[in-house]
């Protein structure tokens, strides 16, 4: 996801006065600038460090969906209204059998030792932003067996 496209897509939020969308929009514009900030490249945010962004917040928000009491529909309400406009920015992921095959034709030889954190610190610097960690974990476990 480009940078200008969020600002964009902020801006029109803002003329349509569409509040949800706009602080949802909003808060991944700022927590782009701040890790671009971080990193030391404040005038050039990549799309690398915009997906990095958009993926944390994601997960940030499914869980306040998650850990949110039943008995507060407005609020639960509001933070999945949160989580689907953020989702419609995230990078595809990869799927399980594509994370399998991934890892199967370029870490052969890492697979075959069967040492799971070998693996996995070879294949994460590979699939960083491109597949959700959770799932990576269980692919890699279930090639150790």
């Amino acid at each position: 996801m480009e940078f200008k496209t969020l600002q964009s897509d902020m801006i029109a939020a803002m003329k349509a006065k569409d509040k949800v969308r706009k602080d949802a929009i909003s808060s991944l514009v700022s927590a782009a600038k701040k890790v671009a900030i971080d990193e030391g490249v404040r005038d050039n945010i990549t799309e690398e460090i915009v997906n990095r962004v958009i993926v944390k917040e994601l997960k940030t928000v499914k869980e306040q969906i998650d850990s949110c009491p039943p008995e507060r529909t407005e609020l639960k309400a509001e933070y999945q209204a949160r989580y689907d406009i953020i989702n419609e920015y995230a990078p595809n992921m990869l799927s399980e059998e594509e994370i399998e095959a991934l890892i199967t034709e370029k870490f052969a030889d890492v697979v075959a030792t069967k040492n799971k954190g070998q693996i996995m610190k070879q294949v994460m610097g590979e699939l960083k932003g491109k597949a959700d960690g959770k799932v990576i974990n269980q692919v890699v476990t279930r090639l150790c067996q």
